[in-house]
C-alpha cells in the first residue's frame, strides 16, 4: 500500500485533513489583511505590531528590477 493510500485510508495524527486539500480563505476584500500588517489600520487589540519592513512607498536602491542578474530582464 502506497503512503498516500495509507494516509487517505487510515488518516494521520499529524494532519487534520488526512491528505485532503485545505480551503484557502479569500483575503481579497479583507481590510485587515490589506493594511493592518503595514500600518496598524484597523487597530486590533492583542495583535502583534505591524511590520517594520514597510518602505512607505519608496523603492529600495537594491531592488531586483534595477539589479537583475546578467542576462535576466524583468
Amino acid at each position: 500500500m502506497a503512503l498516500l493510500d495509507k494516509l487517505n485510508t487510515l488518516g494521520s495524527t499529524l494532519s487534520n485533513l488526512n491528505g485532503g486539500n485545505a480551503t484557502i480563505p479569500n483575503f481579497k476584500g479583507s481590510k485587515l489583511h490589506d493594511t493592518y500588517s503595514i500600518n496598524n489600520v484597523p487597530v486590533v487589540p492583542n495583535k502583534p505590531a505591524p511590520s517594520q519592513l514597510d518602505l512607505d512607498g519608496k523603492i529600495p536602491s537594491n531592488n531586483y528590477r534595477d539589479n537583475a542578474p546578467e542576462g535576466r530582464t524583468f
